[in-house]
């Protein structure tokens, strides 16, 4: 059949949309700033004076000098250099049962699929469709078919294509958001994780510490105790006087007086080991910590401060924040600029359903458009220097966090040094402390010394045995805080995205 002038006229008009789109296809363009990532600080260390080994303590638990390895890479089951299969028993207990570390896996997911799905706008959508119509014209109009009759039926099957050319790189853009949202969730996984081991060694510690301490109140109750019968038997045969018994009942009340607060607070701690483990409080843990069970690690790797930016979870998370807020300038920027969209159909139309497919009952049309926004009273305008200033906040936020994470391993590294030099100072006081105790008790019932000698003394002794617990207790969980200062090795876990 010869092409009438019209049907030439719609072919030409129709490979010309499309050659117009092809062209945009290939010319098109991202608008909005390439992002780049933001340089590692340049500094060469985390203190003004780079921090030396730690002393060491002999002849006490948690005693033993700590060697810093720099540049040493951290390992991601950090706490096994405690050597305590009880912690490490709970540690991966609550790995597996935390509940908002199933929350961050969760949010992970939520992210990804969200990428997925924006990136079906790179695609054609096609949809198709069915009608089927039962329709009776007035007889004062013509009849609407060719077959000059008033009621009639009519079905049309129907398959539409649309597709929107990403000229300006506006899903492009928003994919690259959604991609950094979703790295962001899962530097937050690696943070929950860390966190949560973290949590857990230092709740382990501060039990054991705790113990300790409560150890050392019973031991100290148990002396005071004893004193105070001997005080007694002395004031039935006149050798001390009702103010000296007095006195030490005084003294016993107040130690006494300090137990429940500790017990208290063991209680807390391991109603908080049970939560964190993703149990109830209501069912006590099978782990028991003491520090005597705990070894300090002594080799302690220090990463370079370059490193620090790449192993820290948040300051991933805070540069993942300032990429999509860099992307979202140039989507708020995309919208602004003209839009194109392509749309065709192509289907049938016939009176009879068996007639649906029959030669010369189709139809078909192609359609390209474009749309330019001109007046919006500047809500486009405002919405990308709000992306803009988005960006300075994301930036600086950025900044602040990698501040943080440098201040937090400089704090961790002087405390080391200082809980070393603390234990060895409470170790030496608590050893003088318990000679003169036990010369003033000696001297005492020998008639040398009067009581308020014998009982400076004991006050003397419980404050050093509470202070080398708690000393004790400060190297273990300062050490722990270093692992999750410098990032927790997370890159070095497999059960970690």
């Amino acid at each position: 059949m010869i092409p009438t002038r019209k049907s030439r006229l719609c072919r030409l008009l129709t490979t010309s949309a499309l050659l117009l789109t092809l062209l945009l296809l290939t010319s098109a363009c991202v608008v909005g700033p390439r992002f780049k990532k933001p340089a590692a600080p340049d500094v060469g260390g985390y203190t003004p004076v780079p921090i030396k080994n730690t002393t060491g303590t002999p002849n006490v638990a948690g005693g033993e000098a700590q060697h810093l390895e720099e540049g040493g890479d951290i390992p991601g089951d950090w706490w096994t250099l405690f050597h305590s299969r009880a912690l490490n028993d709970l540690i991966e207990r609550a790995l597996k049962a935390n509940p908002d570390l199933k929350a961050a896996q969760a949010a992970l997911l939520v992210a990804r699929e969200n990428v997925l799905a924006q990136r079906g706008a790179y695609y054609p959508s096609v949809s198709g469709s069915f009608s089927a119509t039962r329709a009776k014209t007035s007889n004062e109009l013509s009849p609407v078919p060719n077959a000059s009759v008033f009621q009639y039926s009519l079905f049309t099957p129907e398959v539409s294509v649309s597709f929107v050319p990403d000229v300006f790189g506006l899903n492009r853009r928003t994919v690259e958001s959604l991609k950094a949202q979703q790295e962001q969730a899962r530097f937050a996984l690696a943070a929950t994780d860390i966190t949560l081991s973290s949590n857990v060694a230092a709740t382990a510690i501060q039990e054991a510490s705790l113990r300790a301490q409560i150890d050392a109140t019973n031991e100290l109750i148990k002396i005071n105790t004893n004193m105070l019968e001997i005080l007694r038997s002395q004031y039935a045969k006149g050798y001390a006087s009702e103010l000296d018994v007095a006195a030490q009942e005084s003294q016993l009340a107040q130690v006494a007086a300090t137990l429940p607060p500790l017990l208290n607070q063991l209680a807390q701690q391991r109603d908080l080991l049970t939560v964190l483990a993703g149990g109830f409080p209501d069912k006590d843990l099978p782990e028991k910590f003491e520090l005597s069970n705990l070894q300090l690690p002594q080799e302690l790797p220090v990463s370079l401060p370059a490193k620090l930016v790449e192993q820290r979870p948040d300051v991933r998370q805070a540069e993942e924040n300032l990429h999509s807020a860099s992307a979202l300038i140039g989507v708020a920027r995309a919208n602004r600029l003209p839009n194109f969209n392509l749309t065709g159909d192509i289907g049938g139309m016939a009176l009879a359903f068996a007639n649906i497919f029959s030669a010369g009952n189709g139809f078909r049309d192609v359609t390209a458009g474009v749309t330019q926004p001109i007046f919006d009273g500047g809500t486009l305008m405002h919405r990308e220097r709000a992306a803009r200033a988005a960006y300075i906040q994301a930036n600086e936020q950025y900044r602040s966090t990698v501040l943080t994470a440098f201040q937090n391993v400089a704090d961790t590294l002087n405390a080391l040094q200082q809980d070393a030099d603390g234990l060895k100072a409470a170790a030496a006081s608590k050893d003088a402390a318990a000679v003169t105790l036990d010369l003033a008790k000696k001297q005492f019932q020998a008639g040398y010394v009067n009581y308020l000698g014998l009982l400076s003394a004991e006050q003397a002794y419980q404050q050093a045995v509470i202070n080398l617990a708690q000393a004790q207790g400060n190297r273990y969980a300062d050490t722990a805080a270093l692992f999750q200062a410098l990032g927790g090795g997370w890159w070095n876990r497999t059960d970690v995205p």
